[in-house]
Formats: structure tokens, sequence, C-alpha cells
């Protein structure tokens, strides 16, 4: 069985970004869909159970399932489409969209489409994992939805390789069910999660954060009997001469997570070559126009608070595709230079307003300036006690007086 559907905007993944923008969309009058392939709204945040959500966007302390309930059951009152069980199988021009659900194949016709296809997470091969392949090694996001959703235990002498916030989070939980946290082992000489979560997941429950330290090989014939650890060199080498065994049963990967855009990347979209998301102007659309990224499938955030925001704004400016109503003249580069990992958007527009720049730094630094300049002119300078890669940075700017290309870095004092 074939369907034909049309409407005046496609929302592509029905988590926290795809429910915000579609809220958006149909808040500006057009028809909106949301198409997930999973069996119910709210993508990953159904299997984060604990709570640290919604404290910048509603104002209070919720768990995951409740942040997601919030905007679920706003999309529920409003006349929005949902399509669930629904995976999107390519994009072609002007905007068609071939889907096949439990019910058959189904073609959508729109006028504008929102990327908000979430994240994944890298897996044992992106970081070289050397040794034997036994059971027993899995990634945080897997334990997470294995220990919240179905109940169930992974392990009982566990290690966790990387100290991403899921891994952090998981080092808790998996502390809570009894498990034996044999402690976090990070590459880099700094934690990649968010200081809150070192202080709340490890450090209030004694778990050790080996920083410059990982694992180089892993032991096991059916399941995971332990793993050599060595420290990392400046040169990021291993020192092998200072190796240990740690005996282990399982193994949790929090290594990082990468944008899901390969519906963008087949479609010819250009990506960012350092987010792995699409390079976007600052209406969050993409190099064709008419289809904006929002949410993690742009970039990696660090909260939920900031997916929302992000996503209504992709939301509106959609609508305003849609309507015409885009201010698309003189255009801008926004580039990056020293102590920067990436920026976004990578362009923007010569108007009245704002512009809003959201980066991540590419090392810690201390007493430094956030410097933007344009050409040989400094228009803002911010001191900041601590820059940390773990956490967003964002700077607002008006955009009366910005009529050449914006160079953004941090100068250390």
């Amino acid at each position: 069985m074939i369907q034909n559907k049309s409407y005046d905007i496609a929302v592509i993944g029905g988590g926290s970004a795809g429910l915000a923008s579609a809220l958006k969309v149909r808040s500006a009058g057009l028809s909106v869909v949301i198409i997930e392939r999973d069996s119910k709204l709210g993508g990953i945040l159904n299997q984060c159970i604990h709570n640290g959500f919604g404290l910048n966007y509603f104002k209070e302390e919720l768990t995951g399932p409740e942040y997601a309930k919030r905007f679920i059951d706003k999309v529920k009152n409003e006349d929005i489409e949902v399509l669930l069980n629904t995976t999107v199988l390519s994009i072609s021009d002007n905007f068609k969209i071939k889907c096949m659900s439990n019910q058959g194949l189904i073609n959508i016709n729109a006028k504008s489409v929102i990327l908000a296809t979430g994240c994944r997470e890298r897996p044992a091969g992106a970081i070289n994992l050397c040794g034997d392949r036994p059971s027993g090694i899995i990634s945080a996001g897997s334990a997470q939805r294995i220990v919240n959703l179905q109940g169930k235990m992974i392990g009982k002498n566990i290690i966790v390789v990387g100290s991403g916030d899921i891994g952090l989070i998981m080092a808790r939980r998996l502390r809570f069910e009894g498990a034996n946290v044999l402690g976090v082992y990070e590459v880099l000489p700094y934690p990649s999660g968010l200081k809150r979560n070192i202080v709340q997941c490890l450090e209030d429950y004694n778990i050790p954060l080996y920083l410059s330290k990982t694992v180089v090989e892993v032991v096991g014939k059916n399941r995971v009997e332990g793993v050599y650890v060595a420290p990392v060199k400046k040169d990021f080498s291993f020192d092998l001469e200072k190796k240990e065994f740690i005996k282990c049963d399982t193994i949790i990967l929090s290594i990082g997570l990468v944008p899901s855009n390969e519906l963008a990347l087949d479609f010819g979209i250009t990506q960012n070559k350092i987010t792995g998301g699409c390079e976007v102007d600052e209406y969050l659309q993409s190099s064709i126009p008419g289809i904006f990224s929002c949410g993690n499938s742009l970039h990696v955030h660090d909260i939920v608070d900031n997916v929302s925001r992000e996503a209504e704004r992709a939301g509106e400016n959609s609508a305003k595709f849609v309507k015409e109503l885009l201010n698309l003249k003189t255009k801008h580069k926004i580039t990056f230079g020293k102590g920067l990992k990436y920026i976004n958007p990578s362009f923007f527009y010569e108007e009245d307003g704002i512009l809003t720049l959201n980066f991540r730094s590419s090392n810690i630094f201390k007493n430094a300036d956030i410097v933007v300049k344009t050409q040989d002119k400094e228009i803002r300078r911010i001191s900041k006690k601590v820059i940390l890669p773990a956490e967003m940075e964002n700077v607002i700017l008006s955009k009366k007086d910005l009529t050449n290309d914006i160079l953004v870095y941090i100068e250390e004092k």
C-alpha cells in the first residue's frame, strides 16, 4: 500500500528537537508532520530517568521522561500529525520525502524540511580498542536503555572508558544497582562531561576518574575478564611500560557522540567537517534553501534546554521560509581561530536584530578572553575565569554594525 500526504513542513525526528520545532511551526498557522522511526515520541529522553532536565526552559527540575511529556502533551493538543514506526528512506528535489512504515510506503510532499534526527554514539572501532572481542563491551547509551527501560543489569565489576556525560550518569546508576564501578578512564587531560556530572555522579559516590589514562588492551574469551590500562603521554602515545591489569567483567564506552546526518549527506547538503552536522546560516538553514537543522543532529549539545530553544528557532525560520519572509540578502562568513573547536552558525546576513554564536573551546582556558573581530576591528571581548570544552559557550551580538566577515578566537591573558 502506498500513501501520499502533503504538509507545509515535515519534521524528521520526534525527540526534543523535533517536538519543539513542530510546535513552533504549528503556532505559525502551518500544517506540520513529525516523522519518527521509534514506536513513541520523546527520543533519548525516554531512557534518561535521572533528574536535572528543564532547569533553564521550565525553571524546574524534571526527569527526561517528564521533560519529554511536557512537549508530547502539547503536540497532542495541537493539530500536528505524527507518524510513528516510520523511517525516512530519502529526501529528493522539491522536498519529496519517501518513508517506510509498518503500513507500507508513504510519499510526503512538503514545502520545507526540518532535520531533527539527533545523534549516535561512537563505537569501539572509533578508538581502535585492541585485544580480544568478548561479550561485555557496551556503549553507555545502550547500557542506559537496558538498565532503565528493560530492568536488566549488564555486569558486576565495571569500568567506564571515556568521561562523556552518559557514561558519568551510568556510572552512578550502576552504583545504585549494586555494581562495583572501578573507575572512569579518560584519554584526555581533562574530563569530557559537564562539571556538575563529575561532582554529582563520580565525586559524590567515590568513583575515581583517571585523566590521561585509558584502556590499551581487552582480555577475555567468552566474556570480558579484564583490561590493561596505561598512562597517555602528551603526544597521545601510550606509556606501555607502566600498564597495569584490572580485573572486570564489563566495559562501558562513553567516547563521544556524532550527529546522525546520513539523510543530509545523501541529499548533498554541505557538512561541517568538525561537528559532522550540517553547515548552517544564522536561520539554521542548510546549504540547500528550505532544509533546516537543529538539536543534536546539528551539533551535540550539553543540555536539552538548549536543544529545545534552538529547535524553536528552526521551526520559526522554516515557517518564515514557507511564507517567504526570510531576509536573505548580503551574506557573511563566520570563522574561528585559536582556542575554538568549532562554531555555529557558519554564515549570517546583514540586517537589524541579534546574532547568537555557539561554540566549544579546544582546551581548558583560565582567565582568558573570547574575542570577536571583523576584519581589523574588535567588536566584542568577553572575559571568562574558566572556559571548558565540555560546556558550550555563546556570544550574542547586535547586528546593526556587522557588515563584514567575523572571526572568533580565545586570547589568553
